[in-house]
């Protein structure tokens, strides 16, 4: 536990949990929303084929995700830890123009 509250720079172990559980709420979210956004805008396997339907949902489900995490973040009271979070994977994955 300490490694991993020197490595996010958190001081408390309820922290921890509240994170964890951030993630989890986030990814659960992001999942069960992606199916009936795809059927609104009428992606499916039928129209765009299996390989386009599916890496369209990845690609939603992944920017979901990231505005999801920053607001859950937020809303249990950690969003200094999810915002920089967010800026490290912006950054990995190219799009560092987005937060700085």
């Amino acid at each position: 536990m300490e490694k991993l509250k020197e490595r996010w720079g958190i001081e408390h172990n309820w922290e921890i949990i509240v994170i964890l559980i951030v993630f989890a709420i986030t990814g659960s979210t992001a999942s069960f929303m992606g199916k009936p956004i795809l059927n609104y805008l009428n992606i499916t396997t039928e129209s765009f084929g299996s390989f386009g339907y599916w890496a369209t949902r990845i690609i939603l489900l992944f920017i979901m995700y990231q505005f999801m995490l920053v607001f859950f973040g937020w809303l249990f009271g950690q969003y200094k830890f999810f915002w920089n979070f967010e800026k490290k994977t912006l950054r990995r994955i190219g799009l560092k123009r987005l937060v700085d």
